[in-house]
């Protein structure tokens, strides 16, 4: 979400940073392939315990039988063959109506458990849908000190806290466990103002912003991306800035902690790189254990497998990339350019002719393009482990839709056609066949799979404007 800036302009294959050939789409990692296979595949007694050869993808009867025979010796589904039967039914069906809002939809998620849908609009708005009492809503937050827009939003892991954040040095804490529905900031609930500068000036200057904020798993730390190319750590007992990275050289758009541990971080920012940080091995230089380039424009949001071992990114150059850090580059000096200074995203198109340019230093396992990324920062998913073993990958897009694609194959499975403007965040529930769109025409709406029991109210959809 950088403001325009001019970029050194270099020929296609001369310099760092330059394309060469057209991009192959889908994944030529044999790793995650396997990986994805083994966490989504049924036990490998089916086919002793079925009369007929198995042939993947087994019918859901057939995997019925063979639970009733026992054939895993556990007498139930194990967490692969419950994937590998849900993952096959897709939230397509629909939409539902959920809410209909007159501010554009910037952010939104599940919670951990699914209990709970946070929403984030541009006017100051944020609510908290109670998911499993008819999507009452919960809590009505009137956010504080907004410059422009909700930017993110963040739910603690035990779904007490919401840290929500704008285009300013102060990301505020509400207490989403509190009795008070209409939440307005210092005037019926207090929301805790959390300072990532101790420079007075920044909050006066409108350039300083904050475009992304994470809680740890453990729910202790806050993790944050600035337009001041920085990376910040919040510890929230000691409440305090922990630790300040001056990660890059534009706007850090995005930013996550890599898995459950704490100690990796994933960036993505403005200059086109991501990095890798290792807290564990920090010195005071503040380098990068790598860098993965690829991208050829920025990158506008990162999410991570949980691993530690691959993430995601979307990007300007209208294609998400699949990373292995195993593979980044110890090179952290090195420089990206950009090839079209003239061009920004905002109100331009990307040019054609350069869509399936390839990077010549392309350090990623997989590419997926066919949706598009202008306008704003649109955000990219992986699906839920625990009903698709994240076997597909989704994302909202500029064209109004929702495109989902499969990970291994880079095939686009489904596309969700419903909204009226941009698609900028949409999130998959954790364990159910559902998906949620947020979008810029104040809509959000609710997919499911076909043959789901539930009776969708219908949405009328109005006459599309592009």
């Amino acid at each position: 979400m950088s403001r325009s800036r001019r970029y050194n302009d270099i020929c296609v294959g001369k310099e760092n940073g330059g394309s060469h050939g057209d991009v192959v789409l889908g994944c030529h990692d044999a790793e995650i392939a396997q990986l994805t296979k083994i966490t989504s595949s049924p036990h490998e007694r089916l086919s002793k315990v079925v009369p007929c050869k198995a042939r993947l993808p087994v019918s859901p009867v057939k995997m019925l039988a063979g639970r009733e025979c026992n054939y895993s010796g556990r007498g139930r589904f194990s967490l692969a063959d419950s994937c590998h039967i849900l993952s096959r039914y897709l939230p397509i069906n629909g939409p539902s109506d959920i809410d209909k809002m007159n501010s554009c939809a910037y952010v939104s998620q599940f919670s951990a458990d699914g209990s709970l849908f946070v929403v984030g609009f541009q006017e100051s708005h944020i609510r908290i849908y109670n998911v499993d009492h008819g999507w009452k809503v919960q809590k009505d937050i009137r956010a504080r000190s907004l410059r422009w827009t909700i930017t993110d939003t963040s739910l603690s892991p035990d779904c007490r806290l919401l840290a929500y954040s704008s285009i300013s040095p102060v990301v505020h804490i509400v207490d989403v466990g509190s009795a008070t529905k209409e939440s307005h900031a210092n005037i019926t609930e207090i929301h805790e103002g959390l300072e990532f500068s101790s420079n007075t000036d920044d909050y006066e200057d409108y350039s300083f912003g904050i475009f992304s904020v994470k809680f740890s798993t453990d729910g202790q730390e806050l993790v944050a991306a600035s337009s001041d190319e920085s990376i910040y750590v919040y510890d929230l007992e000691a409440k305090r800035v922990s630790l300040q990275i001056k990660a890059h050289k534009s706007d850090v758009n995005a930013v996550c902690f890599a898995d459950e541990t704490g100690h990796i971080i994933y960036s993505g920012s403005d200059d086109h790189l991501c990095k890798v940080w290792d807290r564990r091995c920090f010195d005071t230089r503040e380098k990068p254990a790598g860098v993965l380039m690829g991208h050829l424009e920025g990158i506008t949001f990162i999410d991570t497998r949980g691993d530690g071992r691959y993430f995601i990114s979307n990007g300007k150059d209208q294609a998400i990339k699949l990373w292995d850090i195993r593979k980044m580059s110890s090179n952290v000096e090195y420089t990206s350019f950009r090839r079209y200074a003239e061009w920004d995203y905002r109100w331009m198109s990307y040019p054609g002719h350069v869509r399936n340019m390839r990077h010549r230093d392309d350090l990623s396992v997989a590419t997926y393009k066919g949706h598009t990324v202008l306008r704003t920062l649109i955000r990219c998913h992986f699906s839920p482990a625990n009903s698709t073993a994240q076997k597909y990958i989704y994302t909202g897009s500029a064209d109004s839709c929702v495109y989902i694609y499969d990970l291994v194959s880079g095939d686009q499975v489904a596309k969700l056609d419903f909204h009226e403007d941009t698609v900028r965040d949409c999130h998959w529930h954790p364990f159910y066949s559902m998906m949620v769109t947020s979008s810029w025409d104040g809509a959000i709406a609710r997919w499911e799979f076909p043959g789901s029991g539930y009776s969708p109210t219908p949405v009328r959809q109005s006459r599309r404007r592009r």
